[in-house]
């Protein structure tokens, strides 16, 4: 019974995910937003909510994020108290049972992340096809990002964050082995007077509700490093690449080596369907599994069978509210997927009371130095120990 009801809940998300992109995916208007072309300013725009994240974290939401459908398992999978209260050993065993991505697991530790991606899912996409466009273009943006806030004096080692530069490289690693600290920063704050009046920085504070920004643009909350997850991946900046451990990654995925080169590669059978939306990219990647007819093998619906796809509201309904069709099984609620270039959140509106409140924080003076502010234990960030 739980099988089928898992398989449900399945189908449901992938027939809500590839019906969005896969309509992205066939208009004409979409395929002439070639990702590739993405500007230095737009991928500043896209990469400064996660620039100042520790190396060590930020690598894993580069590379999760070229699998959006993982990453929405992966964070609707934690929705389940039972698996957000896994910790260590038990948490590494329930995800050897998973199918996702190294990447897409070593995020489960982190559920404010994780559950970021999903929420941003627009965001997600693009992020994820700039990677694999074009990672030395982002990789740029990530140092030219953090470049800026040091010049603005917000970007120092502190008690969250050792903070070492190399010129042209500047990396971020935790204070210790056991802790990472992820930063929540006000973007117009800690990067200084931003240069692209056209393109103010992506900024997401409401994901972040337990976080609060201090008065000097940056909040703060903790989550353990769990030693499989960490560290089976590192940062070759010059080389603009990431290197992973061969044996590690065979551990989490499934036994499955990387290539031999030990440096990680884009795996499209982890796409799991979800179409390519930039024209170049569907050329390097897409596989017959991105078929009509593979897609709806993915959402679980035999050849024969229309599929059924089931809207739950987010609120206002108990799990397992929906009224389920003939045959079907009702799943717990699902949350709808928004649709394909909307900009993140509520839509349009989100971009432009964005860009409105950041033009406000842009006409005030920005205050020197950098002093993190802490949220309170409780005072809503759940940190899994």
């Amino acid at each position: 019974m739980r099988g089928g009801l898992l398989q449900a809940i399945a189908g449901a998300v992938v027939a809500a995910v590839l019906g969005a992109w896969g309509a992205a995916a066939q208009s004409p208007a979409t395929q002439a937003e070639a990702v590739a072309q993405f500007t230095p300013a737009q991928l500043d725009q896209l990469l400064a909510p996660i620039a100042l994240y520790p190396d060590g974290l930020l690598d894993a939401v580069l590379m999760a994020a070229t699998y959006p459908l993982e990453v929405i398992e992966a964070d609707r999978w934690l929705e389940d108290p039972q698996n957000a209260a896994l910790q260590g050993d038990q948490l590494i065993a329930a995800l050897e049972r998973q199918s996702w991505d190294p990447s897409v697991k070593s995020l489960v530790p982190y559920p404010r992340v994780l559950h970021m991606m999903d929420d941003r899912l627009e965001w997600t996409e693009r992020v994820g096809e700039a990677f694999l466009a074009d990672p030395a273009a982002v990789m740029e943006s990530i140092q030219r990002l953090r470049r800026r806030a040091r010049s603005a004096g917000a970007l120092v080692s502190a008690p969250q964050a050792v903070v070492s530069v190399a010129e042209p490289e500047i990396t971020i690693e935790p204070p210790n082995s056991e802790t990472v600290y992820v930063p929540v920063c006000d973007p117009s704050v800690v990067y200084g007077a931003w240069p692209y009046p056209d393109y103010p920085p992506d900024y997401f504070p409401d994901v972040f509700d337990g976080a609060t920004i201090g008065g000097f643009g940056c909040g703060w909350f903790g989550a353990p490093i769990i030693g499989p997850l960490w560290g089976w991946r590192h940062w070759n900046w010059r080389r603009h690449r990431i290197e992973i451990d061969r044996d590690r990654f065979a551990a989490l995925d499934g036994g499955r080596p990387p290539p031999d080169d030990g440096v990680w590669r884009h795996d499209p059978s982890h796409r799991r369907g979800v179409p390519y939306r930039d024209e170049d990219l569907r050329a390097r990647f897409a596989a017959p599994s991105a078929s009509p007819e593979r897609r709806r093998d993915l959402r679980g619906y035999p050849s024969d069978v229309a599929p059924q796809i089931y809207t739950v509201p987010r609120t206002g309904a108990a799990p397992g509210a929906a009224t389920a069709q003939p045959n079907t099984v009702a799943p717990p609620a699902v949350r709808p997927a928004p649709p394909a270039f909307e900009s993140f959140g509520r839509g349009a509106g989100v971009r432009t009371e964005s860009e409105r409140g950041y033009s406000s924080r842009m006409s005030a003076p920005s205050p020197g130095g950098f002093a993190p502010h802490f949220a309170p234990s409780g005072g809503g960030v759940r940190l899994r120990k």
